[in-house]
């Protein structure tokens, strides 16, 4: 369960904006150059957002992007599945990007891996912008610890 890029540019850009909530505009070339994100690439992701009524703009030297509904209103689930689908594992759980495979009939691990997209999708759902916004960033002796994932890891 990867992210695509413009999925993971998107979250970026929303999160700088819900970091921002309530200060005023950010520019396009500001928010490429914070969030490392190619600015072509972010335009035709800003005009997605804009779709979705999650952004606005404002033209002019003063003018950029604002977040257009409160960070509390906009989840992580919302922006994967306009970008991504629904994340799964597997092509046969997944239903945006579905792929058959001969054993799913008799396949007795499918259901697992059915159980981890929809915890994910659950997951997702309830994480807001707000409450994101207030994690500290993950230490990459937490994701590298197999200590932390009872075992030798996946």
């Amino acid at each position: 369960m990867r992210l695509s890029r413009k999925t993971d540019y998107a979250l970026r850009v929303l999160l700088a904006l819900a970091d921002r909530w309530g200060q005023g505009p950010i520019s396009m070339n500001e928010l490429a150059k914070q969030n490392d994100v190619p600015k072509k690439f972010l335009e035709h992701i800003m005009l997605d957002l804009k779709s979705q009524k999650w952004v606005e703009s404002s033209p002019g030297r003063m003018g950029g992007y604002v977040l257009a509904l409160s960070p509390e209103r906009i989840t992580l689930g919302q922006v994967v599945r306009h970008f991504d689908g629904i994340l799964a594992p597997v092509g046969c759980v997944s239903i945006s990007h579905n792929e058959a495979c001969s054993q799913a009939p008799t396949c007795r691990f499918r259901r697992v891996l059915l159980d981890i997209r929809n915890v994910t999708a659950a997951h997702m759902d309830n994480a807001t912008l707000a409450q994101v916004a207030r994690n500290e960033p993950v230490a990459d002796r937490e994701v590298f610890s197999l200590e932390l994932v009872g075992g030798d890891g996946i």
